[in-house]
């Protein structure tokens, strides 16, 4: 399985594809000592501006799409054929208009209330900041309508997994089918 938020991550890294066009747009002030981008600076900058969201979207998303689409071709070599179900952790697949370059959208998806707890104990973002950053995304009923599968995670997690262990067989059956 592939990370979207993991490859924009190493596409970020100084000298790499997405770090001077972002140092040269934000400046050094989201520039750790390290040389690192500073997410955590980054961040509130770009949910707060739209057009600097649309800029670190449309730098982002296309290197992001490449470099797993290198990672396809790479697993088909390897694997002779053999592979027919390859996983894509992509949480904006669908904002970005990338879902034509999968055979299968699946949306994970939990109330706002959940999502808000979600962020602020990863990201340690108040409610407000937590609420912001939701507002940039797709409406949840719209990337439901828009998905082939849904898995719900607003319940216990023995639920997920149940829904999760459902899925891949469905995604195995069509994987047969197509072939």
């Amino acid at each position: 399985m592939l990370s979207a938020d993991e490859t924009a991550h190493a596409l970020m890294l100084p000298r790499k594809p997405a770090w001077k066009a972002i140092v040269g747009r934000f400046g050094r002030e989201v520039i750790r000592a390290d040389g690192t981008i500073d997410r955590a600076r980054l961040g509130p900058i770009v949910f707060a501006d739209p057009a600097a969201r649309r800029f670190l979207d449309r730098l982002v998303h296309p290197l992001v799409l490449a470099e797993h689409e290198k990672a396809v071709r790479r697993l088909e070599r390897e694997a002779g054929g053999r592979a027919r179900i390859f996983v894509v952790e992509a949480a904006l697949t669908l904002e970005a208009g990338y879902a034509s370059h999968f055979d299968r959208t699946v949306v994970v998806h939990c109330s706002k209330a959940e999502q808000v707890r979600h962020l602020r104990l990863r990201s340690g973002l108040s409610g407000r900041e937590a609420l912001r950053r939701i507002g940039t995304q797709m409406d949840r009923k719209e990337k439901l309508a828009r998905a082939d599968y849904a898995i719900d995670t607003s319940g216990p997690l023995a639920g997920t997994i149940e829904q999760a262990e459902r899925l891949y067989a469905q995604l195995v059956r069509d994987a047969e089918l197509k072939v």
